[in-house]
């Protein structure tokens, strides 16, 4: 399910960054939680959600689209908890 649940990740990434959000999410990870894209979980997504909010933030002053960001992503990580 890790595959999956990094490449939902990318994907909502994707509506936001565009083409560039693959790379982004996969340095995210790397640097921030210190594992391979592939090795994304469940228990990952705040941590990761914390960081891109704070990357966002750098890219944009758009407070809606940082939140409507983290929420989704935060969505995710409640599904795939359940």
């Amino acid at each position: 399910m890790t595959r999956e649940l990094y490449r939902q990740v990318a994907s909502i990434t994707e509506e936001y960054l565009g083409p560039a959000a693959e790379r982004f999410i996969s340095r995210q990870i790397s640097f921030h939680l210190d594992k391979k894209p592939q090795e994304l979980t469940a228990d990952d997504l705040p941590k990761l959600t914390e960081w891109t909010k704070v990357t966002f933030g750098l890219l944009t002053e758009d407070r809606h689209m940082i939140d409507e960001y983290t929420n989704r992503m935060m969505q995710l990580g409640r599904a795939e908890n359940v």
